[in-house]
């Protein structure tokens, strides 16, 4: 049970509703500080529709965040977002093989980029190697905004645990295909 209310449309100033047409139970959450909030919002929507990072490989780098924290909320969100953006369900189990150490046919780069958001989550930062073996096929942009996503995501699940929202029910099917070991 989430340790602040999910507000509602009208519980919102007219200012911010516009915040909570993703009726998310995040959204519904994090709307208890309004200009926090959209501060948040503005940097999830510049990742997802503005950034120049290949959006497939984008997801994958979030999806391996959210596994890597065994985070329901996230990953299950993001196996939906993903598929949208070209995740298959290869991609996925790919993802899971390469978290154990095991081989995948993922390409060379989708498989650093895992390995550089493995990382960035166990270690706090990228390896010299992992950097400089990304750094070979991204521009400098490119990097940044891999880097700055698999940094928000990082701070998106502590948000998700820490506030302690729920998941959406719709949300669980997902969780059925690709359970997350560790959590029920």
């Amino acid at each position: 049970m989430a340790r602040l209310p999910y507000l509602e449309a009208d519980q919102v100033a007219p200012e911010y509703r516009d915040m909570l047409k993703r009726n998310t139970n995040l959204h519904k959450l994090l709307v208890n500080s309004p200009d926090m909030a959209r501060a948040f919002n503005g940097v999830g929507n510049y990742i997802r529709f503005k950034s120049k990072l290949d959006p497939r490989l984008r997801e994958l780098a979030i999806l391996q965040v959210g596994w890597m924290e065994k985070s329901e909320y996230e990953f299950t969100h993001h196996v939906k977002i993903g598929k949208e953006f070209g995740v298959t369900d290869d991609d996925i189990a790919a993802l899971m093989a390469e978290t154990e150490g095991k081989p995948s046919k993922l390409e060379p780069l989708a498989k650093v980029i895992l390995r550089g958001a493995r990382e960035m989550v166990r270690e706090l930062a990228m390896s010299e190697a992992t950097f400089a073996e990304i750094k070979q096929q991204l521009s400098d942009e490119e990097m940044t905004d891999l880097v700055l996503t698999i940094a928000f995501y990082c701070a998106v699940v502590r948000v998700l645990a820490t506030m302690k929202i729920d998941n959406e029910s719709y949300y669980k099917e997902v969780l059925q295909q690709y359970p997350i070991p560790g959590v029920e």
